[in-house]
């Protein structure tokens, strides 16, 4: 591990801070035991972080931009579509409960490159898998590799690089930005390039799932390597040994029943915010390009749209995890936000077509919440353990919370015949966002309310 992370793992000498001492030196462990090989796995890890946050969204905005021609080729009604749009957020709640449970039983890397197979698998399947039924089972199969990933990346930031926090969660959310957009962007060209078929336009986004796959590949062997290795040398330690790595552990296994995710008001107000953005998020990458076409603007351009409000996570990634992390509130960042959210939803009300770059740009800045989301789940918890599990239960309830925004657009776009009701609920939504987000920008973490 590199010097600045050995350093800050490295034992405290206050006997004060013994709890957050054992859990600095239980997560230095696998620091210890990997030494001679440590800078290429951290740096294979950050290449991993980077490719594994590419392939996050890529399932998701690939299909905005040929929602239309997928509907026609499979008999999608309004409905359906918006089921559709809604399975990413079923698929992220569902599974990603387990993703804690599975990362203690094979390891967060090992997890994660499964992950990665599942994307690919899914992605290369679901264009081919024949009607609808197989199109949904085949897109569940790669968000379920999407949500696990998604659980764990934050978890692997903390323990990895406790002192980087802010720097890698916004590395790999730009990451996740960079290929959000390239999908709207690409996928319209790529299947023009490859033949015009929208079966292989939407396959073509396999490829990054399996070159993310080169990499995890070996950071999964590695891991369960000195998993075993570590099992190993436990069954030889000497009775003394084992007693004083007990009684390190033991604040540790005491305090975690304690940590109850369900009784912290900030771990709510967390969750409640995660899946009012998500909401935003889904709706934005599942709709925007649809409402842009009946506005009268081409296939072509609506996926440029759509391009320009995701790219605007790239810069922005690093900006906001930065500017958060050096506020003691984050409730100013989250209304201004907001309010570039309501100011872009009122335009496209009044002239999707006219202002359509300057609504695109101001939604972008918007949907910027959830790498302040991310952020702020770093810093409402102290420890690792703490990041785990309120990573698991934020994401997985606001993804609850997230899963009929879609499916009630298309609901009430087939009612009405028009995108003003939508587009009205979306701006009504934005406001308890809002508020939600102000309550979780307050300076407090779940250990200290667990405590009190």
């Amino acid at each position: 591990m590199p010097v600045d992370e050995t350093r800050t793992l490295s034992p405290e000498p206050s006997t004060a801070q013994q709890p957050a001492t054992t859990e600095k030196t239980r997560t230095a462990t696998p620091a210890k035991q990997t030494a001679p090989y440590s800078v290429w796995l951290v740096r294979l890890m950050v290449v991993g972080l980077v490719l594994a946050a590419l392939n996050l969204r890529p399932a998701i905005t690939s299909l905005g931009p040929l929602l239309a021609e997928v509907r026609q080729g499979l008999g999608m009604s309004g409905t359906v579509a918006g089921l559709l749009t809604s399975v990413p957020s079923v698929c992220f709640a569902i599974f990603g409960i387990m993703a804690p449970r599975l990362a203690r039983r094979f390891g967060p890397a090992t997890i994660v490159c499964a992950g990665m197979a599942a994307i690919g698998l899914g992605l290369f399947l679901r264009p081919f898998a024949g009607g609808t039924a197989g199109f949904l089972a085949a897109s569940a199969l790669a968000l379920v590799g999407i949500a696990v990933s998604n659980i764990l990346l934050p978890a692997i930031v903390k323990q990895w690089f406790p002192d980087r926090v802010s720097t890698m969660t916004g590395l790999y959310s730009m990451a996740l930005a960079i290929g959000t957009s390239l999908a709207a962007l690409s996928t319209v060209p790529l299947t023009k390039a490859l033949g015009g078929s929208w079966q292989t336009g939407l396959a073509v986004w396999g490829v990054l799932a399996v070159l993310a796959l080169c990499v995890w590949l070996p950071l999964a062997v590695r891991h369960g390597r000195d998993r075993r290795a570590a099992g190993t040398r436990a069954q030889k330690e000497t009775p003394d040994v084992e007693a004083l790595e007990s009684a390190a552990e033991a604040p540790a296994r005491t305090a975690a029943p304690a940590l109850s995710m369900a009784r912290s008001r900030t771990a709510w107000a967390l969750a409640c915010f995660f899946g009012l953005q998500a909401t935003a998020a889904y709706i934005t990458m599942g709709w925007m390009p649809q409402i842009f076409r009946d506005a009268g603007i081409s296939a072509g351009t609506s996926g440029i749209l759509l391009a320009l409000t995701m790219a605007m996570g790239i810069p922005l990634a690093f900006v906001i995890p930065r500017v958060a992390t050096r506020l003691t509130n984050q409730g100013p960042v989250v209304l201004v936000l907001g309010l570039c959210g309501l100011t872009g939803y009122a335009g496209l009300f009044l002239a999707p077509a006219g202002g359509a770059w300057a609504w695109a740009l101001l939604l972008g800045i918007s949907n910027c919440s959830f790498p302040l989301a991310l952020t702020m789940i770093g810093l409402r918890a102290k420890t690792h353990a703490g990041v785990v599990k309120l990573s698991a239960f934020a994401q997985s309830i606001g993804y609850l919370i997230s899963i009929p925004g879609p499916l009630l657009i298309g609901m009430l776009h087939d009612a009405t015949g028009g995108w003003g009701v939508p587009i009205a609920l979306m701006a009504t939504l934005m406001v308890p966002q809002m508020v939600v987000g102000v309550l979780a920008g307050r300076n407090r973490t779940v250990e200290t309310e667990a405590a009190a």
